[in-house]
């Protein structure tokens, strides 16, 4: 256990070292790696405003569920409550009467003509509706088809409904499914891309910073030093880059994410980038840490191993 426990401290001791003794060394991998934490880190911002916006857009589109002038109130709380219970369905907001005559004022408060022959007619022309916020945008035609008379789902209380307006929009959703499934396809290959040019670039680097080390490496080996030994201070070493890289990479993006926030506080509305960075804090600085020290290590042993033959 003692034996151990020295080795411990020497290979760690070691590592502190040759981290400080090869400062250049260390500084640019240090540099190459707090470069490809940024464009992870980017990425998961990106991947933050971009979900954002989607869930922008999915509030916007919804189903709506007119009834004739003569349902009832009973009629309207059944249908809804049948919407409600469906799976597919996450809210229901109901419209009256009265409130679909004052907003169809005014959306036409500027067409006096318009406005002069909903007076002519004495009563209010418009029904009731219920607007349908399904879970996923590709629900839709789901919810719809599971209002069409004859289902089940309505029973008597489909006599009630006028029309429903999902199949007027059915070419704009399905459009927008097929946006978000190309962007997130498209997204995910560019992460891909990305990252791995970002750990070769990281691989190639410690692996000539490594290769400072070749002379010292053949005379350990000579005097019989094991493998472990000779790659923990590398490990070591890796750990302190990704350490050093993910505070330098953090901090970097504290003042980042304020301006790029003071920027699109119009353009992304409510989305608060330095306070999503914020919020996330412990748990992106944590991925950046395992992604780091992980790469790094990963690559000193790999270099180790094939171009110094230990």
């Amino acid at each position: 256990m003692a034996k151990k426990t020295t080795l411990v401290r020497r290979i760690v001791s070691a590592g502190f070292t040759g981290f400080y003794r090869n400062r250049t060394v260390s500084l640019s991998s240090i540099f190459i790696l707090t470069v490809t934490l940024s464009i992870i880190a980017s990425f998961y911002f990106f991947q933050a405003i971009f979900n954002y916006t989607l869930d922008q857009v999915r509030e916007k589109v919804d189903v709506r569920v007119y009834f004739t002038v003569d349902a009832t109130e009973e009629q309207i709380s059944t249908v809804r409550a049948k919407l409600l219970a469906l799976p597919q369905v996450k809210a229901v907001a109901y419209m009256s009467r009265d409130q679909a005559l004052v907003e169809f004022k005014q959306k036409h408060e500027g067409d006096q003509l318009t406005l002069q022959a909903l007076d002519e007619l004495g009563t209010n022309p418009f029904g009731a509706s219920l607007s349908v916020l399904a879970q996923d945008t590709s629900q839709y035609e789901v919810i719809a088809d599971a209002l069409k008379q004859g289902t089940g789902l309505l029973g008597d209380n489909a006599e009630a409904i006028d029309k429903i307006n999902y199949y007027q929009l059915k070419d704009s959703i399905d459009k927008l499914n097929n946006i978000i499934g190309w962007t997130n396809t498209v997204g995910f290959w560019l992460s891909i891309i990305f990252v791995t040019m970002s750990c070769m670039i990281v691989y190639n680097t410690i692996r000539l910073a490594i290769f400072v080390y070749r002379d010292e490496i053949a005379v350990m080996k000579l005097v019989g030093a094991s493998n472990m030994f000779i790659r923990g201070p590398f490990i070591v070493e890796a750990m302190l880059y990704g350490i050093v890289a993910t505070l330098l990479t953090m901090a970097m993006f504290w003042p980042a994410t304020v301006w790029v926030t003071k920027k699109t506080v119009f353009f992304f509305e409510g989305m608060n980038l330095h306070a999503y960075y914020l919020a996330h804090f412990f748990e992106l600085a944590g991925f950046l840490l395992v992604a780091g020290s992980g790469l790094a290590i990963i690559s000193s042993l790999l270099a180790v191993r094939k171009y110094l033959k230990v």
